[in-house]
């Protein structure tokens, strides 16, 4: 069975988990808990500011691996990528950049079935960072992160500025059609044809983490060339959501220069093997879902983490609580079904993976990792610590 979110109004912008299939959430309880796109929608949505204090650029790269044919669509004998590449800008000032083009915005809505609102209504949506602005000088340690299938990159955005702003480049991979839309500067714009398999069994999702996996090797090739005195070749980590998540693993066991990873509330359908993966790890999710008892995924990956761990879940959150998704259908008065509004939501995101980023790239002690109630009441944490 497979829930999507498409035909729901603008609430999901795209699907639901990526494990969609193995998810517990109905589409009829969704259905019921969504009062449709208010009725005077915006002319404008807003990312909430990043909390750091370096201003942010932002510049958008086209990658292709000549070295394999595309795996979804092997007649293209090249892997392509569009990548947003976030960092510390040299200063502030600058057009800022945008969200996502027209076209993606027109196939994402359509893909959701949102009516009542402009086509390039997502490509308005305002962020802070400066388009292609010099970056500040000095060598960054690099974040990786990929996000949840069928989502495009820019569903990070609140997150990837954030790390930005607190000294950090930041790369999010568009995982070409795997996304609803994907604009290329030529002109292109692909679309989803991983969509288009059923059923999503075991093996598909396998697929695209080894995918995903490799996905990410390139793309550190690529950044390490291109910018070797931007990028911090001994500090590299990754994280992601949902799917992105989740193939954090087979990425941290196939690369050696990932130091550390993270799942943000993504089925661990890419489980840690038993033979165990010693990285730094954590997992963060949404307590109905991923407390432990409610996710095997995760009660079966926990043992297997043989390093420093962490499992942390958030009362009163979604799915989408964790990405831009739950923000911009709050500014559409759309109810995504969450209690903890967005903005509370995304403010424990980014403090909680910017903590995780700072001890293990920065080694700097993060007493919050030890006891994350202290600040967010709402975050439990259920695993124990090593």
């Amino acid at each position: 069975m497979s829930h999507r979110i498409g035909r729901l109004a603008l609430a999901v912008l795209l699907a639901l988990p990526a494990a969609a299939s193995w998810a517990s959430t109905s589409e009829a309880a969704v259905t019921n808990r969504l009062p449709g796109v208010a009725t005077e929608p915006p002319t404008a949505l807003r990312i909430p500011k990043p909390t750091g204090k370096l201003p942010v650029g932002l510049t958008s790269l086209h990658l292709k691996d000549t070295s394999r044919p595309d795996p979804w669509v092997p007649s293209m004998k090249a892997r392509e990528l569009m990548v947003s590449l976030w960092y510390p800008a040299a200063k502030s000032g600058g057009a800022r950049a945008p969200y996502m083009t027209v076209k993606e915005s027109e196939l994402t809505l359509k893909e959701a079935g949102a009516s009542g609102v402009p086509g390039d209504l997502l490509s308005k949506t305002r962020i802070d960072a400066v388009e292609d602005a010099r970056p500040a000088k000095g060598r960054l340690p690099l974040v990786v992160l990929s996000p949840g299938f069928t989502k495009p990159r820019y569903s990070l955005t609140g997150l990837a500025e954030d790390l930005a702003s607190r000294g950090y480049a930041v790369a999010v991979i568009g995982h070409t059609y795997e996304n609803v839309a994907t604009s290329f500067p030529d002109g292109r714009v692909t679309q989803c044809v991983a969509c288009e398999i059923e059923p999503k069994t075991p093996a598909f999702w396998a697929k695209i983490g080894q995918i995903r996996a490799a996905d990410v090797s390139f793309v550190l090739d690529s950044l390490l060339a291109k910018y070797p005195k931007l990028i911090d070749r001994s500090r590299i980590a990754m994280g992601g959501h949902s799917v992105g998540g989740a193939s954090s693993v087979a990425a941290l066991l196939k690369d050696s220069r990932l130091r550390a990873g993270m799942n943000i509330d993504g089925t661990a359908v890419v489980p840690v093997p038993g033979s165990g993966l010693a990285k730094p790890y954590l997992l963060l999710g949404a307590e109905a879902k991923h407390s432990p008892g409610k996710d095997p995924s995760w009660d079966q990956s926990w043992p297997n983490l043989t390093g420093w761990k962490r499992w942390f879940v958030v009362t009163g959150t979604e799915h989408a609580s964790f990405t831009d998704i739950s923000g911009l259908s709050e500014q559409l008065g759309i109810d995504d079904g969450a209690d903890l509004p967005a903005t509370r939501s995304l403010e424990i995101t980014r403090g909680i993976v910017a903590a995780f980023y700072d001890l293990h790239l920065r080694r700097k002690p993060q007493p919050l990792l030890n006891d994350p109630a202290s600040r967010y009441p709402e975050v439990k944490s259920v695993g124990g610590a090593s």
